[in-house]
């Protein structure tokens, strides 16, 4: 199907994976991103089921005044948000802010699985649009990863924006995951099955 023969939405993100999981859905994603400080909400050391949903409602409160225009020109009905953590020996790590982060989040990752929880947050655009959410969770088991291997993936600045620097994804640390409970698009960011209960709850409203 072509892109003009998708129906859009408007995806709340500028993370790469998200739209691309998005697409595979067979959607055509329009990118907006919210202008929030997420550092500013929620509670780090409490639920982390909440704190991706807080976040990820914040992002659509914020971006829903400006979308009026967009969804017309777009002919898009639907708004998807969301935010997602990784847990690791009861803390929550979100995005690294450097390097050494990243290396000491990889080197604890082989002495203990890490848990990835994400939100998504899917609100109808106009008056009255109703809104769902939901979460979900994936854990992730690594082998050690060599210090080379690390020395590569520091190299790309994308892994600081990834919750926790995982990028389970990289041709690099593929050899290193001993296994998934759990999606691998949950993972990266987006559970499919997820965002697809969503819009069937959505849909399963309007009858």
């Amino acid at each position: 199907m072509t892109s003009a023969g998708r129906p859009k939405i408007i995806l709340g993100s500028k993370s790469a994976t998200r739209k691309l999981i998005i697409e595979e859905m067979g959607w055509e994603a329009i990118i907006r991103t919210a202008d929030i400080d997420e550092k500013a909400i929620g509670d780090r050391a409490s639920d982390p089921a909440q704190l991706v949903l807080e976040i990820g409602t914040a992002k659509a409160d914020a971006l829903l005044p400006s979308l009026a225009d967009a969804a017309a020109r777009h002919g898009a009905r639907l708004l998807l948000t969301g935010d997602q953590v990784v847990v690791h020996d009861g803390r929550v790590l979100e995005k690294p802010h450097d390097y050494a982060e990243v290396r000491r989040n990889i080197a604890a990752y082989a002495l203990s699985p890490c848990r990835t929880v994400g939100s998504a947050v899917i609100t109808e655009l106009g008056a009255g649009g109703r809104r769902v959410s939901g979460v979900d969770t994936a854990c992730i088991y690594f082998r050690p990863i060599p210090d080379s291997v690390v020395d590569e993936l520091c190299k790309e600045e994308e892994i600081l924006w990834c919750a926790g620097g995982l990028m389970i994804e990289h041709p690099l640390v593929e050899p290193y995951i001993e296994r998934i409970e759990g999606t691998i698009d949950s993972v990266m960011g987006l559970s499919k099955p997820l965002v697809q209960r969503l819009l069937d709850e959505l849909e399963g409203g309007k009858q």
